[in-house]
């Protein structure tokens, strides 16, 4: 099973209705499943072909999940960017997630010279991306209390950072 990072493409489109219509796999994802095709074409469209850092995760070269790096555009805070990731709930357990953010992990660095750091927020039920961030080097730094509001609900989310400097340890 090769697990690789790729442009995700408009004829990926069934892929990516395979886990963006996954009930499990948004659930702590800022959006609802995806119900048809047009709404998921448009989002490809309009969000992902510009988005900076977009891949498909791969296993054998067919998308099975995604995974993004958002830059921060204020001067004072470019050292520094937002990883979040889905994956479809019939590949979870099999090491898949971890690969990816490892990969993420290796490449942003060099892809990105100006990053320093690289964080996550998760939300504080979400302990199997907690425990992905984990198992890849990421280092917990706390409890955001009521940080955020997911789907009608205020949340706590786990921050989690990578720093430039962690590759060397």
């Amino acid at each position: 099973m090769a697990i690789t990072l790729r442009p995700l493409h408009l004829t990926d489109i069934d892929d990516f209705m395979s886990w963006a219509a996954d009930e499990k796999a948004a659930r702590f994802c800022s959006w609802e499943p995806y119900q048809d095709k047009s709404e998921a074409i448009e989002f490809i469209n309009n969000q992902v072909l510009s988005h900076p850092w977009y891949r498909a995760i791969c296993v054998d070269d067919r998308p099975v999940g995604a995974i993004s790096v958002m830059p921060n555009t204020a001067a004072r805070d470019r050292c520094r960017g937002e990883l979040g990731y889905v994956l479809g709930s019939k590949f979870w357990g099999k090491g898949i997630g971890t690969a990816a953010v490892k990969l993420v992990a290796e490449r942003i660095f060099v892809e990105w010279p100006e990053l320093e750091r690289l964080e996550a927020l998760v939300d504080v039920e979400n302990l199997a991306s907690q425990r992905v961030l984990e198992k890849t080097g990421f280092q917990r730094e706390g409890v955001l209390r009521k940080y955020g509001v997911l789907k009608g609900k205020t949340r706590d989310y786990v921050m989690f950072s990578f720093l430039s400097t962690d590759l060397q340890s």
